[in-house]
């Protein structure tokens, strides 16, 4: 993965890096508060032999040098510790003094520091006190000579014993500091791991990557779609419409040499808007001068009509069964050159309906009475429907929903038109998160509509079909000679 990609990862799982810093500074926070205290004495010796010349001075400096190295651990030792322990006013076992004490040397030199750490001020100081005078004394009688002469070390108290007015710990600013540090590592790689394991489609170039075919358009999300999920009146003026005109134009376009005619619109599950997008793309089609037709294939579970507001009672399944001829039942929506054929009554049989020869003799004939056909169809992974109507289009264009499907359900329902060969024209990512600078340049040239372009008068639900007086779909068997009797 590279870095461009975590870096978006990141972008896009921002909250789990703000929540994982909240959570190690709280952290931080509560170990701060609840620590003890802790003070630091110490005490500096330093290690001299008597020397003669130059010459004697030079290997006396290395000989205390070696020394010094011996007498660090002599520093730690349990006789030590037990000399101070003696002192009952420390209260400590000779353990409890080793586990205090530290010690450190620096290199070329012949200075020994020891250092107690404690959470009592008081008694961190007199354990350096008690340290420092024994220490003294058992140099003195571990280097005395067995005739009872001095021995060649002389250690002298150079510095100290003191002890910090404050406390080294906790150290409230380093400390937030590392929480912080640690915070943001911790939630950069959760991120990362967060969007490596999210296998929902995220973004178009993910979309384009799975299903191997150009990207259409990006529908962005609108909060008004679900009241008003046609592009008419005032959403004729909204980003979203705007979308869909951008859609017809790629469609339009997307192979001058052999342009088609019969698109079946479809998507790999059920709700990714594919039969809202199939209305409002007939519609900006037929605004565009085309003669389009509406086809609803989806015969398990029809929606197109209910978007409409026309009467899907009688329609397709009663024109593949010879009930009823096509130019009957098509009927025009409002006053654009747009006609629909309603999905019809339910059939106990959709597969086999919608893979006869009625089916197919339907549409060729439907092909030489509209400019376009755009046929919605059921989802491709729940029936088989789809592949059905697509293979007898003359391609198809493939809706996601941003965030709601899956990558390999995208790509299983690609297979499942490319493994019988049918034209995947392109996709479409639905209800898209758009940028703000986009949406910010679409509002700087959007036009407002003066006037509202739906037919005055009429309900919400039915105010886009035009009827005859008795109630029924007036005949537009003049729209299709080819189809009436």
């Amino acid at each position: 993965m590279d870095l461009l990609r975590q870096l978006r990862l990141v972008r896009q799982h921002w909250w789990i890096v703000l929540v994982t810093v909240m959570v190690a500074l709280g952290v931080t926070a509560l170990i701060t508060v609840r620590a003890q205290p802790r003070y630091v004495a110490s005490v500096t010796f330093f290690v001299t032999t008597p020397s003669q010349g130059v010459a004697d001075a030079y290997q006396g400096g290395l000989f205390l040098q070696q020394r010094v190295k011996s007498y660090a651990e002599l520093l730690t030792s349990d006789r030590l510790a037990q000399s101070a322990a003696a002192d009952r006013q420390l209260g400590l076992t000779a353990e409890e003094i080793q586990r205090r004490v530290s010690t450190s040397t620096e290199n070329g030199t012949v200075l020994l520091r020891a250092s107690v750490t404690d959470t009592d001020q008081t008694r961190a100081l007199r354990i350096t006190e008690a340290l420092a005078a024994n220490f003294v004394e058992l140099v003195q009688k571990v280097e005395t000579k067995p005739d009872g002469s001095a021995g060649p070390i002389k250690i002298e108290v150079v510095s100290g014993p003191r002890v910090t007015p404050s406390p080294v710990s906790p150290q409230p600013i380093r400390n937030t500091a590392i929480g912080v540090l640690l915070g943001l590592l911790a939630g950069v790689g959760l991120a990362v791991l967060r969007g490596m394991a999210d296998v929902r489609l995220r973004d178009a170039a993910a979309l384009r990557r799975v299903t191997g075919s150009p990207l259409l358009g990006e529908i962005p999300i609108d909060g008004n779609a679900r009241v008003a999920p046609l592009i008419v009146g005032d959403a004729a003026t909204s980003a979203r419409a705007e979308a869909i005109r951008k859609l017809r134009t790629n469609l339009r376009f997307v192979d001058v040499h052999e342009p088609a005619r019969v698109i079946a619109v479809t998507s790999a599950l059920q709700g990714e808007g594919k039969t809202t997008l199939s209305c409002n793309l007939a519609i900006a089609l037929a605004e565009a001068g085309w003669r389009v037709l509406l086809v609803d294939a989806d015969l398990r579970r029809p929606k197109v009509g209910h978007y409409l507001g026309i009467d899907s009672g009688v329609g397709l399944t009663d024109v593949l069964v010879g009930d009823v001829h096509v130019g009957d039942v098509v009927q025009r929506w409002g006053d654009k050159s747009l006609l629909v054929l309603p999905s019809g009554s339910a059939p106990p049989n959709p597969s086999e309906l919608l893979g006869s020869k009625a089916m197919s003799d339907l549409l060729l004939a439907l092909r030489e009475s509209a400019d376009i056909v755009i046929i919605d169809t059921a989802p491709l992974l729940a029936v088989t429907d789809g592949v059905v109507v697509a293979v007898q289009a003359d391609g198809a264009l493939l809706v996601s929903q941003q965030g709601r499907t899956s990558r390999a359900q995208v790509a299983t329902a690609a297979r499942a038109l490319h493994s019988v060969s049918v034209r995947l024209l392109g996709c479409v990512l639905n209800m898209a998160r758009v940028p703000k600078t986009e949406a910010y340049q679409y509002e700087a040239y959007r036009v407002m509509a003066g006037t509202s372009s739906v037919p005055k008068g009429r309900s919400s639900a039915g105010r886009h079909a035009e009827r005859g007086s008795a109630g029924q779909p007036v005949d537009h068997t003049q729209e299709l000679t080819r189809l009436s009797r």
